[in-house]
């Protein structure tokens, strides 16, 4: 009845939403802890807030289809020009656009061992292959022999990387590019760019504009705190906007998410805000890693991730905290003994510090 491809499809597994929690173990809304899905702790910009209260009324009316305010904003925000942006309903979106001009029966995605599983779902829709290198980071010899001996159609460098949160040095990404045939198409995913403090892994999407074959993606649902508003964009060379434009649906942002974007652009104080807080508590993370004897991996991001050895498993670990009212994301479904942990707000981690602790 369906298409036969979708039976090798495993749906994308979404972090577990606090209202399971709630429903299932007959826990509190305000003392459920939701640190599985990298959201922003302090949540999106008053500024924001008050804007989508004020107007509420724009919930029945088409949004602006050329989203003026929202390209000027990143216009202005990256020193680029609108002809080089493309909207989404998050990056998601804009992964799709790239899908369908580019891949096909026969097609070739290239990506690291472990990175966002969205990849591989949008190539195995079009029955493409997926080609993989061998380490989870973004080794720049590892990407060049493939693309070599493979000859991929799109190679994804997801920097930093989802889930593991490790970072590619910008020389490193710029070698993989140089490496990619002029028609193959390089998609630099910077979703939690906003974090990176570090110069020598900073990237910025005019380093990429000039290039024929590279496209930047950006969003507006980790540092900037509008997950649940869907606003994400890519960035590029006209050539490869234009293209995109013609697999885009028409009004694909809403009304309310376009002023959200627009708003949440404005206020930079709130997005430094966020940076420090993440900062600071990432440092516990840390300590408490080390003082329990838990691996982890550097992370650039606004979470971390911890593997475990064979004494524990991450799945029960997990799933005991989840049952304590603190959601983690458990990545054995990546083929990972680990579990990957937003960074929240201080008293958010202490709870975390506490069930963990319980558990180990």
């Amino acid at each position: 009845m369906f298409n036969d491809y979708l039976k090798d499809i495993k749906t994308y597994e979404a972090g577990k939403p606090i209202e399971l929690v709630v429903r299932e173990f007959g826990i509190k809304p305000q003392d459920v802890v939701k640190l599985a899905s990298n959201e922003n702790p302090l949540g999106c910009s008053p500024k924001v807030a008050e804007a989508i209260a004020k107007n509420a009324y724009k919930a029945s009316l088409y949004p602006d289809d050329s989203m003026y305010e929202l390209k000027e904003a990143l216009c202005k925000r990256f020193g680029i020009e609108d002809k080089n942006i493309i909207i989404g309903a998050g990056s998601d979106q804009v992964l799709e656009f790239i899908s369908h001009v580019k891949l096909h029966k026969g097609a070739k995605i290239l990506r690291s061992a472990v990175t966002f599983a969205m990849y591989d779902i949008y190539a195995k829709q079009f029955g493409a292959k997926i080609v993989k290198t061998p380490s989870y980071r973004h080794i720049v010899d590892e990407f060049k022999e493939k693309i070599e001996s493979e000859k991929p159609d799109i190679v994804y460098i997801c920097t930093p990387n989802n889930p593991t949160g490790d970072a590619t040095p910008k020389k490193d990404v710029l070698s993989i590019i140089e490496a990619a045939p002029k028609d193959t198409l390089v998609v630099v995913d910077c979703a939690y760019m906003e974090y990176v403090e570090d110069e020598a892994y900073k990237l910025e999407p005019k380093d990429f504009i000039n290039y024929e074959n590279v496209i930047y993606l950006g969003t507006f649902s980790k540092a900037y705190g509008l997950g649940g508003m869907r606003v994400g964009y890519g960035i590029a060379n006209e050539n490869i906007i234009s293209v995109l434009y013609k697999v885009r649906p028409p009004f694909n942002i809403t009304s309310l998410s376009l002023l959200a974007a627009v708003e949440a652009s404005k206020d930079k104080a709130f997005v430094q805000k966020s940076v420090e807080l993440n900062r600071k508590e990432m440092q516990r993370y840390i300590g408490f890693a080390e003082e329990n004897g838990i691996e982890y991996i550097e992370s650039f991001t606004n979470f971390i991730t911890y593997l475990f050895d064979e004494s524990r498993n991450s799945s029960k670990i997990a799933n005991s905290l989840m049952r304590k009212g603190v959601i983690i994301r458990d990545l054995a479904s990546y083929g990972l003994n680990a579990v990957r942990i937003t960074i929240g707000t201080e008293v958010q981690n202490s709870r975390l510090f506490e069930v963990l602790s319980q558990e180990l």
